[in-house]
């Protein structure tokens, strides 16, 4: 029972916040221009049908234009991602034999350096 009574005071306090609202002339203006616009385009549709249905077969086509082209990019990125993935154990190899190549050079130039100083002296 308490549940009824909620529904009924949220509706009521609605109206009263829209009754609030129309006592200010510029929401009751803006109001009025809204609402006349509206009626004018539904009268306009309901003279012309045949505009409403090509209008709402145009907003599909470039819903579903933007579909196709989103589902294309989607595809592309996660054929990128899949690449990426099969790349990284290459990459990561690579970085590593570097590594070891360059640390394999340090070792020989210190020998080399070692040797020529010895050398010299």
């Amino acid at each position: 029972m308490g549940n009824s009574k909620l529904g009924k005071f949220i509706f009521l306090g609605a109206l009263l916040g829209g009754a609030a609202a129309l006592l200010d002339r510029s929401t009751r203006d803006s109001l009025m221009g809204t609402s006349k616009k509206a009626a004018n385009e539904i009268s306009y549709y309901a003279k012309n049908p045949e505009n409403l249905k090509q209008k709402l077969v145009d907003q599909k086509d470039k819903f579903q234009a933007a579909y196709e082209q989103l589902s294309g990019d989607v595809s592309y990125i996660k054929e990128q991602v899949e690449e990426l993935k099969a790349l990284t154990p290459q990459v990561k190899e690579l970085v590593t034999d570097t590594k070891e190549t360059f640390a394999d050079s340090k070792e020989e130039y210190e020998t080399i350096i070692k040797d020529s100083q010895t050398a010299t002296s």
